[in-house]
């Protein structure tokens, strides 16, 4: 992604100083494009911050889930082996 971006930025800056514009209009160009290759790159990082949120929220769950199992077979098997020892 990261090489895409700065792809993308030298080929913008390449193209504009090879386009047939006046000053005035490269430069509304460059801020244009600057703008938008902001907000493009914003939008990526909230996408993947989202994504990466999600996926952690999942993986708590998920070890919740697994330490809520584990606790209720221990406590299984502690008892189990309580009741064994004063049977004994």
């Amino acid at each position: 992604m990261k090489g895409f971006l700065i792809g993308l930025g030298i080929g913008v800056g390449l193209g504009v100083l090879f386009a047939p514009m006046s000053g005035e209009e490269t430069r509304n160009n460059l801020s244009q494009r600057a703008t938008d290759l902001a907000d493009t790159a914003r939008e990526a990082y909230e996408t993947n911050r989202d994504k990466i949120s999600r996926g952690v929220e999942q993986i708590r769950s998920g070890a919740d889930r697994v330490m809520g199992q584990a606790r209720s077979t221990v406590n299984d098997v502690a008892s189990d082996v309580q009741q064994r020892v004063s049977n004994s």
